[in-house]
């Protein structure tokens, strides 16, 4: 981690998803699969694969702010989910694949609710944005297996149908964010 790391801990559906697409961006130092958002602590994937946790499948992330800042970490979450659709991403449904962000500052705070009126006036969507923006609670990182799921297993069926089409979205759309 740098001298400069800061933390973002976003969710929006899957973490494999995320995990992917944030992996390939220029400023950010790790990324890491887990849980939080709810009130067991150290849920196993299974618990929380049942919505009774209340965690949130989420990536933690850590980045340089010198590099990349929280309002385009945050650009890239809105481009790659669909923050209009309640608990669920898709064919995944279930509190756990709720659209939040939970930030780590008041300045975070500040830049997730600006970010999601601008993104309102603009009309990007047809339905309004039901992302939670919740103080950071408890992380718990997922399973070891979960880890770097997306570049271990590219050619697993839930990979190729939902994940790379969205690794393929960041790549065309923030092609300039991306590591060398």
């Amino acid at each position: 981690m740098s001298v400069n790391g800061e933390l973002a801990t976003l969710a929006g559906g899957c973490f494999w998803c995320l995990e992917a697409v944030f992996s390939e961006v220029r400023g950010v130092e790790r990324v890491i699969s887990g849980y939080t958002g709810g009130h067991v602590p150290n849920p196993t994937y299974q618990q929380v694969c049942t919505g009774m946790t209340g965690h949130a499948e989420a990536v933690q992330i850590t980045f340089d702010p010198q590099q990349i800042s929280y309002k385009e970490l945050l650009e890239i979450f809105f481009a790659i989910h669909d923050p209009t659709t309640l608990n669920r991403q898709g064919a995944d449904i279930g509190t756990q694949y709720r659209s939040a962000i939970f930030y780590h500052s008041p300045e975070q705070r500040e830049i997730a609710e600006e970010m999601i009126a601008a993104l309102e006036r603009a009309q990007v969507w047809d339905r309004p944005i039901v992302t939670e923006i919740a103080p950071a609670a408890a992380f718990y990182p997922a399973e070891d297996y979960h880890q770097g799921y997306f570049r271990k297993n590219p050619d697993q069926p839930y990979c190729q149908v939902v994940v790379a089409p969205k690794v393929a979205k960041l790549r065309a759309k923030f092609r300039d964010k991306l590591k060398s």
